[in-house]
């Protein structure tokens, strides 16, 4: 078993083997900014801090019957200690997390990581009634709200997809353009219909544009970066100039929505065709941007 799917298995048998999802969700992100490198990462969704890949571990593990649920509820149905294997430092934080906080009722767990962490609320759909006034301010104050017309790219390589999403609201990017020329992956929420959905549930907006790609079977063998630099002087002579429509078209999406990334698996820069193309965009006579790999 995954160890993180034991941190919530542990953390469960601190509560008694029931918890709200709404509450487990603010448990773990407490427990998680006590880590310098936690087990789950999130995003500001609509009712604060939450993490896709927790909630699809939970589902894994309801599936394969180590949990049951209901509407508000999760049940451990385990009759074994799986916080006995943590790590002994994880076991101390987990206890200092629900010592904390559980005696908190939900709603002031909602508040207080409003409070404390106002940027995971800048999505709420709930903040204006959880916060006064006052505090709700804090929330608007971590906004994102640079607006400045530029073009950006991203990798997702060794990333979380909490990490990635979170590049992508900080920076307050409103389109993910998919150069990938299959927008498949085995890494959790890369796959085209998953990353749309994931994108659109912050107020992002996804495209694919595949023409501008690399064919998967280009992409192997590449064992050096001079392996890299001769496939991307073949995409530079071929497929970029062979796609000025779609370039054209990636330029006009830059104006219309002003801040938006270009996106393909790898996480340098070097390494990817989508600098290249993002070049190519930036040497163009209707280009005059900012251009910023992140």
């Amino acid at each position: 078993m995954f160890y993180r799917r034991k941190i919530i298995l542990g953390l469960l048998e601190l509560l008694n083997n029931n918890v709200g999802k709404i509450r487990l969700q603010k448990l773990l992100f407490l427990y998680a900014q006590r880590k310098e490198k936690p087990e789950y990462e999130f995003i500001p969704y609509k009712f604060g801090c939450y993490s896709y890949s927790a909630k699809a571990d939970l589902r894994t593990m309801v599936k394969k019957g180590l949990l049951s649920e209901d509407e508000k509820y999760y049940y451990n149905k385990e009759t074994g200690s799986y916080f006995d294997q943590l790590k002994v430092k994880d076991q101390k934080l987990l206890k200092q997390t629900v010592s904390d906080y559980n005696k908190m009722t939900t709603n002031a767990l909602i508040k207080h990581t409003y409070l404390n962490f106002p940027f995971y609320a800048i999505n709420s759909t709930i903040a204006e009634d959880v916060l006064s006034e006052k505090y709700f301010h804090r929330i608007e104050e971590a906004r994102p709200n640079d607006i400045t017309t530029t073009l950006f790219t991203i990798g997702y390589e060794g990333i979380s997809l909490e990490n990635y999403l979170l590049k992508l609201v900080k920076n307050n990017i409103k389109l993910l353009v998919d150069v990938r020329r299959n927008a498949r992956s085995m890494k959790f929420g890369f796959s085209k219909t998953l990353l749309q959905k994931y994108c659109n549930s912050l107020g992002i907006s996804y495209k694919h544009i595949p023409e501008v790609g690399i064919v998967s079977k280009k992409r192997r063998n590449l064992n050096s970066q001079e392996d890299y630099d001769e496939l991307f002087a073949e995409y530079r002579n071929t497929t970029l100039k062979e796609t000025k429509d779609a370039q054209l078209k990636i330029l006009q999406l830059l104006n219309e929505y002003n801040r938006i990334a270009l996106t393909c698996f790898e996480a340098e820069p070097c390494q990817c065709h989508r600098t290249h193309l993002a070049n190519s965009l930036y040497e163009s006579p209707e280009f005059s941007y900012p251009l910023i790999h992140l």
